[in-house]
């Protein structure tokens, strides 16, 4: 994003044009506050509100903290979000209604404004941190704003992982919330402002390509393409090539909630055939609610460590230079340095890149973990906080579990990429290079650099580590920390941080089993054990 050429926007709509919309019946009615959750359809927050008024104002803030130098989203993401709330405007007109209203400003001051009224606000309860969460918790207090939960997630249980599983289960097989737009009038305001206003306002002009058009309608159909194509699944998801086209692609239509997890399940339940990609598929739904689950159990996940201690792991070794090189794509590292460059040109990277690239980043490069997360977080059009954040400390093993995932660079190449198509697409000057030497070009015969014109040095750079030394290092460092993190997983504060799906009972059995405690079974040989190359 630029900086605003124009005046910066009004706060919208005026107190006058919400006191005026207020009269217009006996009593105002009830504000739909969207969020993230943008669809109509299986919304507890629209349902609820439908259920106790018989007047809706659907409602949208831009948050100008949303968009100037605070904002942490790359601009592909603010369009893919724009296009979600044109498509959630189209949504309630198609029910006769009269639209979404758009508003702007300090998103406190703006439903200040309805309250002030006479309207009462729901939203639909959403975990966040940072900013969300402290700008939910004063909606709440100051304005009374009812937040309605219905996401499958367990909240005000004093131990929200006992039984978890299967109430999710059951709240997937749950009938979706329901609301008869016949039996409500769906209002507006025209307060001047709409996205197109709010993006010239801001200069938000992507660069990025192959960008998905967001909303509803486009999310139905990747999902109707996808169940007739599921079987082929499971082959797809490794390779960056092949998951391009063979994964869902569902995942930023499930962050803006234009279709519900729920939903989801309920569609490939029904339609998708049997075998061995829908299970796979359906796994991976449930993984959304369980790292979701994560964010709303402990907040901290985006900021800190959630085993103290790994808190400040790498701080010391932090290298400028070698982040730079890490974000640019030029590390030496051929796999991670195409992803890292199809992720800041596309706003994409398969689950197994994105492992590749954060386990390159902390394990060994050795930089700190938060500013790869952040930058991940900035890039990723499906950037999800519960899910980015808690996948990058789980990735860096920064929980205090056994079995850390260190993945080769090189054998990722060999692994997921041996004709070099996704190196060479996205790291051109490697192109002449056969495809034999692209897991290790500084390994490359001079006399083949010669012929084929490239030189490692030259062209494209030799790694910016040793990555046999580097890797040894970290486990050692990590090693000889690893049973002290165990052993804090006995700590009852620090396990229901870690909210593992086992529960308290699974933390306490890993600070028994592999922790630096009295009578312990963990030992300096099954630490490192513990600490092996991931495939």
């Amino acid at each position: 994003m630029g900086s605003p050429d124009n005046a910066p926007l009004p706060t919208t709509p005026d107190r006058e044009a919400v006191a005026a919309a207020a009269t217009e019946s006996e009593s105002p009615g009830t504000v739909v506050w969207h969020r993230k959750d943008l669809r109509i359809a299986d919304n507890p927050a629209v349902a609820a509100a439908a259920a106790e008024s018989d007047r809706l104002l659907p409602l949208f803030v831009f948050d100008p903290g949303f968009y100037d130098e605070r904002g942490i989203a790359c601009d592909a993401r603010i369009e893919f979000l724009h296009d979600c709330l044109r498509d959630l405007d189209r949504q309630y007109r198609d029910v006769g209604g009269a639209g979404l209203t758009y508003a702007h400003g300090d998103l406190l001051d703006v439903l200040a404004r309805f309250v002030d009224a006479g309207w009462d606000v729901v939203a639909a309860a959403s975990p966040t941190g940072r900013y969300g969460r402290r700008r939910d918790a004063r909606a709440r207090e100051e304005l009374g704003v009812r937040f309605v939960a219905g996401d499958g997630l367990v909240r005000d249980a004093d131990r929200p992982r006992d039984g978890w599983s299967d109430r999710v289960e059951s709240w997937l097989a749950d009938d979706p919330f329901d609301w008869d737009p016949r039996s409500v009038a769906v209002d507006g305001l025209d307060t001047g402002v709409d996205p197109e206003r709010v993006s010239e306002a801001y200069c938000v002009a992507s660069a990025k390509t192959r960008v998905p058009t967001g909303g509803r309608g486009p999310a139905r159909e990747k999902l109707r393409a996808f169940t007739e194509r599921i079987a082929d699944y499971p082959g797809s998801i490794s390779s960056p090539v092949d998951a391009r086209e063979g994964t869902s692609g569902l995942s930023p239509y499930l962050r803006f909630g234009c279709l519900s997890v729920r939903e989801v399940h309920r569609h490939v339940d029904e339609r998708a055939p049997d075998g061995r990609g829908k299970s796979m598929f359906v796994s991976r739904l449930f993984w959304n609610r369980h790292y979701t689950q994560k964010l709303l159990d402990w907040p901290g996940w985006l900021d800190e460590a959630v085993n103290p201690v790994y808190r400040g792991f790498n701080r010391d070794r932090h290298d400028p230079d070698l982040v730079a090189a890490w974000k640019r794509g030029e590390t030496g590292f051929p796999m991670v340095d195409a992803s890292m460059r199809c992720l800041r040109e596309t706003g994409w990277l398969n689950f197994r890149m994105r492992a590749l690239c954060a386990s390159c980043y902390f394990q060994i490069l050795q930089q700190p973990w938060r500013i790869g997360a952040d930058h991940f977080y900035r890039h990723l059009i499906d950037g999800d906080p519960a899910i980015n954040y808690t996948q990058w400390q789980s990735q860096c093993g920064l929980v205090g579990r056994p079995g850390l995932r260190l993945y080769d660079p090189r054998k990722q190449v060999r692994d997921q990429d041996p004709d070099g198509e996704f190196v060479t697409r996205w790291v051109p000057e490697l192109d002449p290079l056969p495809a034999a030497h692209l897991d290790a070009p500084e390994k490359t015969p001079l006399s083949v650099q010669r012929e084929v014109g490239v030189r490692i040095g030259e062209e494209y750079p030799y790694p910016v580590v040793d990555y046999e030394a580097a890797r040894s290092e970290f486990r050692d460092r990590y090693g000889a920390v690893h049973g002290a993190a165990a052993a804090r997983l006995a700590d009852e504060a620090i396990a229901r941080r870690a909210s593992l799906s086992g529960g308290l009972g699974a933390a306490r059995s890993i600070a028994a089993d592999h922790g630096d405690l009295p009578g312990s079974s963990a030992s300096a040989e099954s630490v490192q054990a513990d600490l092996g190359d991931f495939e």
